[in-house]
């Protein structure tokens, strides 16, 4: 390793392989990360749910990612074997996150790490203090969370980045050493400049991403609308009332919880892809992705999109559904390749690695 090279722990989230299969927008983050500063020359160790793969040095902590864990376990009935005499059960998720987190401490504690890098929420916040050498939490919107904010008070002095400037609104007396965007890898989402004749949104489907609006948009616009992103169990009601009854398989088609490579088709081909969040996004996967190839955003002024989007020329800002569906007759006014450009400037993994790079340096005294 050379004088310049750094030593770098990364604490991966462990709810899905690194990198993900499908959904695990954190954990391609982590993914993308990894693979740059390695190829930058950095020692990186990531510590990560069995199952990831990366070029770099890998401990696996926990047995499965939590959402790929083998459902007959997950499933298993709580009862008292006699013949153990002991208590059976589903695995606890809880503590499996503790063993992950502390795994990575006992490794920086008898290593010779210059930072640990934590993308968990506040969980590895509690340690910061007791490990030798610094810690720095990317918050992935963990501040919008009001129940972590006793444990941000408590070592609100250790470093954070945030990964827009909107999101440090969620907790503007944390200890930001720089805001660095996620980056994308450019190479798995190719430009596209031809579009077909539909919108997409994709994300979760929860009340503060906007599917029902963003259902309104396309049919005030009249355009045909394409949905793709998770149902969680906590908004399936949600779904059920504002969303299934206008998916009628033509005007609105729900795809289902798409892979990255599946998603990227649909930014490809889309006019557009409609964001109307209503509550701060740190800085989403896929208004990025979508740039990437080429496509349009049509989103509110909330969170990081105003960063985004360079309104009029890489996608239209909106206050109103009526404003976002009279974008949308706007969209022949864009170039794809300044969508592009865009992402290429400011959003690429190589940006985000080279911004990270600059605060390992700035923590580790080098």
């Amino acid at each position: 390793m050379s004088r310049s090279s750094l030593n770098i722990a990364m604490l991966a989230p462990i709810s899905w392989p690194v990198p993900p299969v499908g959904y695990g927008p954190w954990e391609q983050v982590v993914y993308n990360l990894t693979e740059e500063l390695v190829e930058r020359g950095h020692q990186v160790t990531l510590f990560a749910a069995a199952g990831s793969k990366t070029r770099a040095q890998l401990i696996q902590t926990v047995p499965h990612a939590f959402n790929t864990w083998p459902r007959r376990e997950l499933e298993r009935p709580r009862r008292y074997d006699q013949d153990s005499g002991l208590l059976e059960g589903p695995p606890d998720l809880r503590i499996l996150e503790q063993q992950h987190v502390a795994t990575c401490m006992e490794h920086v504690q008898g290593g010779d790490f210059d930072v640990v890098h934590s993308h968990l929420h506040v969980h590895a916040l509690v340690f910061s203090r007791l490990i030798r050498c610094p810690m720095v939490s990317s918050l992935h919107g963990a501040a919008w969370v009001r129940s972590m904010h006793p444990v941000f008070d408590r070592y609100r002095d250790q470093p954070f980045v945030s990964l827009s400037d909107a999101e440090r609104s969620l907790k503007p007396d944390l200890n930001y050493v720089r805001t660095v965007y996620n980056g994308v890898d450019l190479e798995q989402f190719a430009f596209e400049p031809r579009k077909q004749d539909y919108l997409l949104f994709a994300g979760r489907l929860s009340p503060e991403k906007g599917p029902a609006e963003a259902i309104a948009i396309a049919r005030q616009a009249d355009t045909p609308l394409r949905i793709a992103g998770m149902i969680e169990p906590q908004h399936r009601d949600y779904y059920e009332r504002e969303v299934a009854p206008h998916v009628d398989g033509e005007r609105v088609r729900y795809l289902g919880l798409l892979s990255q490579r599946d998603l990227a088709v649909e930014y490809h081909h889309a006019k557009a892809v409609l964001f109307p969040i209503h509550w701060c996004e740190p800085c989403s996967m896929v208004g990025i992705e979508a740039q990437a190839c080429g496509t349009p955003i049509i989103g509110t002024r909330y969170g990081y999109l105003p960063e985004l989007i360079r309104d009029g020329r890489t996608g239209f800002l909106a206050d109103t559904i009526e404003q976002a569906a009279a974008a949308v007759a706007r969209l022949d006014e864009l170039d794809p390749a300044a969508c592009r450009r865009n992402v290429q400037d400011r959003f690429s993994r190589q940006t985000m690695a080279a911004g990270y790079e600059e605060v390992y340096r700035q923590l580790a005294g080098r």
